[in-house]
């Protein structure tokens, strides 16, 4: 299958790396120093077991995706409208796209251009970043679940988790993508914004008395949103969040690394979103409205010096 990585970063790159390793012919659009050393070295992965070298298309055209049969969108979410429009433009009606972004949101952005038919989305569990340009580190087990958004859909749903799973990716078909996105997206906005604004890890969170108890009141604010949204997420949502951050204790979260390295951040994907659905929904959100008013603030800066 000819498979196209939008955004051949920490989640993008490591997975398009598993699938080229596979035998799949895979496109990574990436730009900056990281193609850069893509286009002269391949693309290296490190995991806790192994280190490999994949080659490939290194591109920043994204013509090179007209024949794509899939398309990977893993750009932050910033980009999320500006990419699809190129996309878009190319005339490609045939791709599948799929979306392992974090947040809930990029799913409504990609239905718009492209159509619901053909959007797959993804909640992606994996502690992965780029280590250096051209070079991806990825750690602990990495597991999809992936879903249609339209019922017309669940074939090509079907097809692409085998896809993964024949590149050693674990991928599940779940019929409440909806559900699995908000999952993820309860632990994003736990951990992303107190990391990025705080400069500190999971495990400093957790460990940290005010900063947990700070993660503990933003959890329950999330859980209260998505309730008041419709979005039934079980009793144990709360419990299963800092279980899953217990296992994630070294990890970055993405907010962190692009603040450490001078990058605008996601900041409305993330927490934004949240915290405007939350005044729609007449839910009171402290906590998250403070982190959001400081984050954006701190991206302003950011993104000005760009």
């Amino acid at each position: 299958m000819k498979i196209g990585i939008v955004g051949s970063g920490a989640v993008g790159g490591y997975l398009g790396a598993l699938l080229k390793k596979a035998g799949q012919d895979v496109v990574f659009l990436a730009r900056g120093k990281h193609l850069e050393a893509m286009k002269a070295n391949g693309l290296t992965i490190l995991t806790d077991n192994e280190e490999f070298v994949v080659d490939g298309t290194f591109t920043n055209n994204v013509h090179a995706l007209m024949d794509a049969e899939l398309i990977i969108f893993s750009v932050k979410s910033t980009d999320t409208l500006t990419m699809a429009e190129k996309i878009k433009a190319l005339g490609n009606d045939q791709a599948v796209i799929l979306t392992v972004q974090n947040g809930v949101d990029n799913e409504e952005i990609l239905s718009e251009i492209f159509g619901r038919k053909r959007i797959l989305s993804c909640a992606t569990y994996m502690s992965s970043s780029v280590e250096r340009p051209g070079v991806i580190k990825k750690s602990g087990v990495v597991k999809l679940f992936i879903g249609a958004l339209h019922e017309e859909s669940r074939q090509v749903c079907e097809q692409i988790c085998d896809i993964f799973n024949g590149a050693g990716i674990d991928a599940i078909v779940t019929d409440d993508i909806a559900a699995s996105k908000w999952r993820k997206a309860v632990w994003n906005a736990t951990f992303n914004p107190i990391a990025a604004l705080s400069l500190a890890n999971v495990g400093e969170i957790l460990d940290d008395k005010e900063l947990r108890h700070t993660a503990e009141t933003v959890c329950r604010e999330v859980l209260q949103i998505a309730s008041k949204n419709g979005i039934s997420l079980g009793d144990k949502m709360f419990d299963v969040t800092f279980r899953q951050a217990e296992l994630a204790r070294t990890h970055n979260p993405s907010m962190l690394q692009d603040r450490l390295n001078n990058k605008p951040m996601e900041v409305e994907s993330l927490i934004g979103y949240f915290v405007k659905l939350a005044r729609k929904l007449n839910v009171e959100t402290p906590a998250l409205q403070v982190l959001y008013s400081h984050l954006k603030f701190i991206n302003q800066k950011i993104s000005s010096k760009k």
